[in-house]
């Protein structure tokens, strides 16, 4: 199959199209710079801007399946550029779809889109998006997940995912700056909070966006819906983080702030940067407040059943691997 991968670049991107690579799909990267790494892996690499309609336009043409990872992800920034990337971004790949005859349309979506502020303790994908959000890229988010799943009919198949913390070997930002922060001292429990959340292992998460691809077929269970993706057995937050700072070669984080001082701080950091528009994003947020201090875990049952998804990676497993790739890294 002659497929398009958008920000084959990134982390979650670039492992799909290395996986799809290996399993006989012929695989075209959508990026904004090159990136020979994946020329190297027999990767076909178009330079584009998902904001640019003819260019997203060309990478579409003369193929028969599109996985759309490219966004904009972060917890701070102003709309408008979460918007035009995510939003506008997906309406030109739908678009392109449409007019290049693609039959088939794989969206990666976020957990986030349905994230409310409480507990997530076993959802299933029939909870309702939020009548608030707590980040653009959130927003976002769900407006392109719904664009997606609008669009598919007989001729074009759609379906998005949810991964939830991607992680593993890579240049990941999510556990970089996990690792910058510890490193630097500057990571923090929220009280005695330690909720249980799943997080999915790269190589699981590329192989459920090959499952998806392969099952947009007609009459297919899955087109028109969204899937939660994890690994499936959610575990207290700080026993993940800290396993994988130590792999890293990083000590726990045993040190924590008040839930009410760590809301003020967000508070806080929110107001300065934006009345002073520092770029970055604040070392604290209220969004980063809420993914330590609640639970977020997802039932997988849709998934396994309708795309014959099954996490093969156990964690220890991947924290091994982590291990091995910082070890390698510091040689």
């Amino acid at each position: 199959m002659r497929v398009l991968v958008t920000g084959g670049g990134g982390f979650v991107g670039g492992a799909v199209a290395r996986l799809l690579q290996r399993c006989g799909h012929q695989v075209r990267s959508l990026s904004r710079t090159p990136y020979p790494g994946l020329e190297a892996d027999g990767v076909e690499v178009l330079v584009g801007d998902l904001r640019d309609l003819e260019a997203v336009r060309a990478a579409c043409r003369g193929q028969e399946g599109v996985v759309h990872c490219a966004a904009l992800v972060g917890i701070w920034g102003d709309y408008k550029s979460f918007f035009e990337v995510n939003v506008a971004g997906t309406h030109h790949i739908i678009r392109a779809c449409q007019e290049s005859g693609v039959p088939r349309l794989v969206f990666t979506s976020s957990p986030s889109v349905v994230f409310s502020g409480s507990d997530i303790e076993g959802w299933t994908e029939s909870a309702p998006y939020p009548q608030d959000f707590d980040s653009h890229y959130s927003r976002t988010k769900a407006v392109a997940e719904r664009l997606v799943l609008a669009a598919n009919r007989p001729d074009l198949l759609t379906v998005a995912l949810r991964p939830h913390l991607v992680w593993g070997p890579g240049e990941d930002r999510l556990v970089a700056r996990m690792v910058a922060r510890a490193h630097a001292g500057e990571l923090r429990r929220i009280g005695s909070y330690n909720k249980l959340v799943d997080a999915t292992f790269i190589d699981d998460a590329a192989e459920a966006h090959r499952l998806a691809l392969e099952s947009l077929q007609p009459g297919s269970a899955a087109a028109g819906r969204p899937y939660f993706i994890s690994g499936g057995r959610p575990l207290p937050i700080w026993e993940i983080i800290n396993a994988i700072l130590e792999a890293a070669g990083l000590p726990p984080v045993d040190k924590s702030v008040s839930p009410i001082a760590a809301r003020a701080a967000a508070w806080a950091y929110e107001i300065w940067y934006a009345a002073t528009r520092r770029r970055g994003e604040p070392r604290l947020t209220r969004f980063l407040v809420q993914q330590l201090s609640t639970a977020h875990w997802f039932d997988i049952s849709a998934a396994r059943r309708d795309l014959g998804y099954e996490p093969r990676v156990a964690f220890a497993d991947g924290i091994e691997r982590m291990r091995k790739w910082y070890e390698s890294r510091k040689g």
